[in-house]
């Protein structure tokens, strides 16, 4: 039995889901089982359930056992203090919140056909397997697998660049644009991506050519466009932001109907969106020419040095508008500027050289090599399979290889695949 397909039950309501009840005997009705999550964070978001007669919703969080709730440290994660229901396949010990209450807990194998894992292994016409050689896979020769791993690299760059090429088409060869709306997208991280290159896309370069100088006015077109100063807040800044952006919106003719909209929610303070508009702020405003810059350094440190930028001081003492917290400076970390990297610079970089015939594998390699490896489920389980990553361009080729093989049972275009069945 393993956890992802106690998410597909969960998920599709493959079990007697009509007379269910918490190991305390409390009557469960099911309105809605959450969306499901494939990020960090409880498995299901936003799930509504009646308990005992009365209506919650909040997440749900899925084990193989009750006790791996304590094995997987989530008492000390805050992302899990919504937890409504605990859902697993043995239950063999309570779980408490921070208040002592205790997670109702909902044990799933009374209520699921016996028939249904063979119908399922049926279906998907293989056995449960994480990757189909999962068993072989520690065995493969080491320099076969690193080597492949290099190529799967290159070619995940390879995939990145399509957006690159398209963007670089659509903006007349302007490389400065397409460095502004790829490092936006990269502030927004994975939950504020596609709304913060909505809200690049929504900007001419030039007038962030023209306001880049002054912080405020370049924090104001940000905060603005992104419909963060609508509402009146009593704050000398949010007021001087307010008036700077009318003025802007004014001048330049500004639109922010097509911004898709930005949350804070499963987001950690550190990465609320307003921090880290504020940081993209600071870095156009105290760095000219970036894309300049940003296309001849060599080396991680070199990115560090040029990326030890904070959030204006407003955002010192604030996460939000409204809310004044404990003073803390907002520093980019070093782990945000390696996704960065990882993510939106050497991309750049790699596209750069290939459109100027001037392509450089060892200067790509010289710099992902140097940063340390993501941390993931793909990554982590290929680790348990004797195939670690020692830096990000092994975790990045590793992405590449589950998602683009493994998952589309791709394995005779594989070169671990080919080598087994050779």
């Amino acid at each position: 039995m393993k956890e992802d397909f106690l998410h597909y039950i969960w998920k599709h309501k493959k079990f007697d889901f009509q007379n269910l009840k918490t190991e305390d005997g409390a009557a469960v009705v099911l309105k809605s089982v959450g969306s499901h999550n494939l990020h960090a964070g409880p498995d299901f978001f936003n799930a509504t359930i009646n308990i005992d007669g009365q209506l919650w919703a909040g997440n749900v969080e899925i084990h193989l056992k009750s006790s791996d709730w304590y094995a997987h440290h989530h008492e000390n994660d805050p992302a899990y203090d919504n937890v409504i229901l605990h859902v697993v396949w043995n239950h063999d010990t309570d779980v408490f919140r921070k208040d002592n209450s205790a997670i109702p807990v909902l044990e799933l194998s009374k209520y699921v056909d016996s028939n249904l894992i063979y119908k399922y292994e049926a279906l998907v016409g293989k056995s449960l397997k994480w990757i189909n050689c999962e068993h072989e896979l520690p065995e493969v020769d080491e320099f076969l697998k690193q080597h492949w791993l290099e190529r799967l690299y290159f070619e995940r760059l390879e995939q990145k660049s399509t957006v690159i090429i398209k963007l670089l088409k659509d903006s007349k060869n302007d490389w400065d644009a397409v460095l502004f709306k790829m490092l936006t997208k990269g502030f927004g991280t994975n939950i504020n991506g596609e709304a913060f290159f909505s809200l690049a896309n929504s900007i001419d370069l030039g007038v962030v050519r023209k306001t880049h100088h002054d912080q405020l006015k370049l924090e104001a077109l940000l905060f603005g466009q992104a419909s963060f100063l609508d509402e009146e807040i009593e704050s000398a800044y949010h007021k001087q932001l307010k008036k700077e952006y009318h003025f802007l919106k004014s001048k330049f003719q500004l639109d922010n109907q097509s911004v898709l909209p930005i949350q804070f929610f499963r987001l950690r303070p550190n990465n609320f969106p307003t921090i880290r508009l504020s940081q993209l702020a600071s870095l156009y405003a105290s760095t000219d020419s970036l894309f300049s810059k940003i296309i001849t350094l060599k080396s991680k440190q070199d990115f560090y040095d040029l990326f030890e930028v904070k959030a204006s001081s407003f955002w010192d003492t604030h996460y939000t508008f409204k809310k004044e917290t404990a003073k803390r400076s907002k520093k980019l970390s070093e782990l945000f500027i390696d996704l960065l990297l990882i993510n939106t610079i050497i991309p750049l970089q790699f596209c750069y050289t290939q459109s100027q015939s001037k392509p450089n594998a060892d200067a790509v390699l010289n710099i992902i090599q140097e940063i340390k490896a993501e941390k993931n489920g793909i990554v982590d389980r290929f680790g348990s399979l004797k195939m670690t990553s020692v830096n990000a361009m092994h975790s990045q080729a590793l992405i590449q290889l589950k998602k683009e093989y493994c998952d589309r049972n791709l394995c005779l275009q594989c070169a671990v695949g080919s080598s087994l069945v050779k």
